[in-house]
């Protein structure tokens, strides 16, 4: 309501200035038949007069209503040109600023909601460079300051900051028109002011804060390097240090476009994707996954039975299948393709030299024009007293110490609600194992949707998981021969007996060991790094989970390729990370796949949207295979089809988001998605069908009415 009045009293006043022709005094022939009496006014009371044209001025540029210029023309005819100049200057600045304010207060928290996924680009660019480019605008009077204003208003620059930039930026442009307003009897036109070697002028003044950023980027690189001597030549266009999935793509890619690269590793090729995570994790899964359908053989006419298997059988199965991926990204591959790979542990020494300590205790120095940081990460260990006598795992480590175990653990506790510890938690589960899952949150997941977690917690629960939230863990003890977790909940201290801790709290960036304080190379969790993957060197990149933002296996080789072609080429042309559409799937049972914003996020971030949902008991393929469990979800903008996120909860969740990915990847909407022919029946018809709900609540009621009356008409 406090908006719309001011709507409103704005909407009276510009009328008013209209409807009492205010405005005809805003013009240059009005400002020169009125002249002599505004300077009767002036020599009668000059200060009267100064303020009464200040405030003006400032209602005047405050409701954008035409006419600063007439006025700043009168700042110099009324007042001489130091005077107007400084009337005008500051008049001008408090009523931009003041409707910068009205337009922040009316309009960008509706703007924001509706348009805020395709302005992040933008308010991330004002909140970093926001002074610079208003400056620039400031300078060039061509540009219409009232629109830059209101323009300003709807991101998110500081006001102070607006204020300042403005006071300085619209000076030149100030003192151009009130020198103009000395001389306005001699004026024709209002074009008469900027001519065109006079707006040329202004325009290269626009330009020069720019240059000047790049001039100063220079300056400040090679304030970076200075205590530094740069190598007269280079041993490589390119050293990669990490074999894992950003640091494969980054070799692969430099050998493709014939560059000369080292890949160097200090453990196993392939990193923590190959060797302990995704590969390892869905083999488990996958076995998992056939002793619980075992024992739900009665849902598919067949006779239940209990799954018998040798857990050391089923645990050099998952090593055979890491043995055979591994050739993918094996030394041997990777030497074919082009690339030296080398087996060690490596150092910066300078921002262009890497020291190797080979395995065979050789120390190698190659120098490089740049080098690509791909160490990635390992499971983070929480300082609980006891681990050390108790003993613990993580997902690095349980694949060697379970594989020489004979059974499954009998208690496993697994501490940790997030992806990998759902994953484990369940395949130990399904495997006999007796699982307690200890969450500090509340619930499970926490970064999905509040109903997911809840159908995944649900789901765990059902096949004997006990999960335990709002449990917070205080140490590990040994006592006659058994070990236990102490945690708390709200009330008192919980006692959890196990005989094997698997710790899934998430994983910390290998940051330590690198050489990266030497230097001097800022980390925060991660390295620091900008939008296109340099550190503080421009010459040194980091992808993958020592970068962040994601912790997955495609977003590594996403980063890789950016950071290589950057690396390799950036003296012609440099390339921003895009992480616009960024998809990622939990392999839980049912699957968690999500793409972009979900409703969890969308209303954190005051985004406008509408949720689309098709629960997958009404698809034929999820009745055929009595996998109903699950639900596809789209977000979209009010009003349209363009998406910006999908969840999709249920069996091959992780397949069917690809149809969405692609679609937020090239702009195609729920129509296109649904004027596709989907092979009946199978899965991917769920996407199609969330597609038609969304035409369902959209389809136009009014024509559906006469479409009605139409057909009863042609029957007669």
């Amino acid at each position: 309501m406090k908006k719309l009045l001011t709507l409103a009293a704005i909407a009276v006043v510009a009328t008013a200035f209209f409807m009492l022709d205010l405005h005809h005094w805003l013009t240059l022939e009005g400002l020169k038949s009125g002249l002599s009496q505004f300077e009767h006014w002036r020599t009668q009371s000059p200060l009267l007069t100064a303020g009464s044209f200040f405030l003006l001025y400032i209602l005047v540029t405050a409701l954008s209503l035409p006419g600063a210029a007439i006025m700043t023309l009168a700042g110099g005819a009324l007042f001489g040109l130091w005077q107007g100049v400084l009337l005008v200057s500051f008049a001008s600045t408090i009523g931009a600023t003041l409707a910068f304010l009205v337009s922040r207060y009316l309009l960008r928290d509706w703007v924001q909601s509706r348009f805020g996924a395709r302005l992040d680009a933008i308010n991330r660019g004002i909140e970093r460079d926001g002074a610079l480019y208003l400056f620039t605008l400031r300078l060039v009077p061509a540009f219409p300051f009232f629109l830059i204003n209101l323009l300003m208003g709807l991101t998110p620059i500081k006001a102070r900051t607006f204020y300042w930039v403005s006071q300085v930026g619209m000076l030149a442009g100030t003192l151009v028109y009130v020198n103009a307003g000395t001389q306005v009897a001699q004026l024709e036109a209002l074009a008469g002011i900027l001519s065109p070697e006079l707006l040329t002028s202004f325009a290269l003044l626009g330009l020069f804060p720019l240059l000047a950023k790049k001039v100063m980027g220079l300056i400040q690189r090679r304030r970076v390097y200075a205590r530094w001597q740069k190598p007269a030549r280079f041993d490589r266009n390119l050293i990669v240090i990490g074999a894992g999935a950003g640091g494969l793509v980054s070799a692969y890619i430099a050998a493709a476009v014939k560059a000369k690269v080292t890949l160097i590793e200090a453990h196993k090729m392939g990193g923590d994707c190959l060797n302990y995570g995704c590969v390892p994790s869905k083999a488990l899964i996958k076995s998992a996954r056939m002793a619980q359908q075992m024992r739900q053989a009665e849902r598919y006419g067949l006779n239940a039975t209990e799954p018998g298997f040798s857990f050391r059988t089923l645990m050099s199965r998952i090593h055979e299948v890491i043995s055979q991926v591994a050739p993918h990204d094996s030394i041997e591959r990777y030497t074919e393709l082009g690339v030296d790979v080398l087996q060690g542990h490596a150092r910066l020494i300078d921002p262009w030299t890497v020291e190797v300590r080979v395995h065979d205790g050789q120390i190698q120095r190659l120098t490089a024009r740049s080098i690509i940081l791909a160490t990635g990460a390992s499971p983070a260990v929480p300082p609980l007293p006891g681990l050390d006598e108790t003993g613990y795992v993580t997902s690095d480590t349980l694949w060697e110490t379970f594989a020489k175990r004979d059974t499954p653990p009998q208690h496993l506790v697994v501490l940790g609600g997030g992806p990998i510890g759902c994953e484990l938690a369940q395949s130990f589960g399904r495997l006999g194992s007796k699982v307690t899952q200890v969450v500090h949150g509340a619930r499970l997941m926490p970064r999905e949707d509040e109903e997911v977690s809840t159908l995944v917690q649900t789901a765990l629960q059902d096949e004997g998981v006990h999960v335990l939230t709002e449990h917070t863990a205080l140490r590990t003890e040994r006592r006659d021969g058994r070990n236990y977790l102490i945690c708390r909940d709200r009330e008192q201290e919980v006692r959890l007996e196990f005989d094997e801790l698997l710790i899934a709290v998430g994983r910390k960036p290998r940051l330590s060991g690198y050489g990266l304080e030497t230097l001097g190379i800022e980390t925060d969790h991660t390295v620091t790094t900008n939008a296109y993957l340099e550190t503080l060197y421009p010459n040194i990149y980091a992808v993958g989970d020592v970068a962040g933002p994601y912790q997955f296996t495609h977003t590594a080789a996403h980063q890789a390729w950016y950071a290589a072609v950057n690396a390799l080429f950036g003296q012609f042309k440099r390339f921003r990370a895009d992480y616009n559409v960024i998809p990622w799937t939990t392999f839980t049972a049912p699957e968690v796949a999500r793409v972009g914003l979900n409703e969890q996020e969308a209303i954190e971030r005051g985004i406008a949207h509408e949720v689309t949902r098709y629960g997958l008991d009404d698809l034929d393929r999820a009745i055929t295979e009595s996998e109903r469990t699950g639900f596809v979800k789209v977000l979209t903008e009010p009003g349209k089809d363009r998406i910006l996120g999908a969840c999709i909860v249920g069996e091959h969740a992780g397949e069917l988001l690809a149809e969405f990915v692609l679609a937020m990847k090239y702009g195609l909407g729920l129509n296109k998605i649904l004027g596709t022919i989907h092979t009946y029946p199978t899965w991917a018809e769920a996407n199609k069908y969330a597609a038609g709900e969304w035409k369902k609540a959209h389809a136009p009621k009014v024509a559906m009415k006469w479409l009605a009356r139409y057909h009863a008409w042609r029957r007669g």
